[in-house]
């Protein structure tokens, strides 16, 4: 094989490694984003039925109120609770969409890293 042939194949060999180590990040990152969306999936239906739930009780106590005060105070335990879930929820939801990010990105991070500087 001359000179010319063996660089022209060395060339091609890198970029098929190359080819192949893209596809490796893009699967990794595609595993990353599915686990974590599966999360986020699940914070926001935990969320989603808590809220159900004690939207529900405060309708069965609402119901059961005799006086205006009385119902002012339901509806403040009510709105103080329901505020508290909200931060609540929201700073785990926050904290997954940060993890996916991370996760996500990781790969791609590492292949950048293993890529050779250019000189231009």
């Amino acid at each position: 094989m001359s000179n010319a042939n063996q660089i022209h194949s060395d060339h091609n060999f890198e970029h098929q490694q190359n080819s192949n180590e893209q596809i490796d990040t893009g699967t990794a990152s595609s595993n990353a984003f599915r686990g974590g969306f599966l999360a986020i999936a699940a914070a926001y239906g935990d969320y989603s039925k808590k809220s159900f739930e004690d939207t529900k009780m405060f309708v069965e106590k609402l119901s059961g109120v005799k006086s205006l005060d009385e119902t002012i105070e339901v509806q403040t335990e009510f709105a103080k609770a329901a505020f508290e879930t909200f931060v609540t929820q929201s700073q785990t939801i926050g904290v997954l969409y940060s993890d996916l990010a991370e996760q996500s990105y990781k790969p791609f991070g590492d292949f950048v890293a293993k890529m050779p500087p250019t000189n231009r």
